[in-house]
């Protein structure tokens, strides 16, 4: 015949043992928590990150249309006429940090019309236009019209680059 023997024990001997509440895991509840804890954490760091980081591909794109136009104006210097595309200087294919391409047009060869225009109309530039279309892909002749305002821009002929809406 087989015995059962039931052996129950003593808070200290369960100490001892190693067998008390405060060694095991986290409960559900406590877990739950963290992880709520974590989620706002990251709501409210990614839109500070993307923010971050559309300041850093707009810097570039403002660094590299004043570098471009640089090498538009050696051209012209070297040509006495700017280039009918951006396929003449060598910078086809160029992409901006959205990777869309530069947008560039020969306003002296072209025509005002078809020139980016300013808040009263006027042309931004009398030589040629070199911009990005900016994070939204979306532009306008006007620059101060909604879709353009995230434009990275060349305008006062090479006065200023920069984002549209601060122009």
């Amino acid at each position: 015949m087989i015995s059962m023997t039931v052996w129950t024990l003593t808070a200290e001997q369960a100490a001892a043992a190693g067998c008390n509440r405060c060694q095991r895991g986290f409960t559900l509840i406590e877990t739950m928590m963290m992880v709520a804890v974590l989620g706002v954490l990251v709501g409210i760091a990614m839109p500070l990150y993307q923010a971050h980081r559309d300041r850093v591909r707009s810097r570039m794109a403002s660094q590299e249309v004043a570098a471009m136009a640089g090498v538009i104006q050696r051209f012209e210097l070297d040509r006495r006429a700017f280039p009918a595309s951006l396929d003449q200087v060598g910078l086809t294919g160029k992409l901006d940090p959205w990777g869309r391409p530069y947008v560039y047009y020969n306003v002296e060869a072209n025509g005002r019309g078809g020139a980016r225009k300013d808040r009263r109309l006027n042309p931004l530039n009398t030589d040629f236009d070199l911009y990005s279309l900016g994070p939204d892909g979306k532009t306008k002749p006007q620059v101060s019209q909604k879709d353009s305002l995230d434009d990275l821009i060349r305008a006062s002929n090479g006065r200023f680059v920069g984002i549209a809406a601060d122009f």
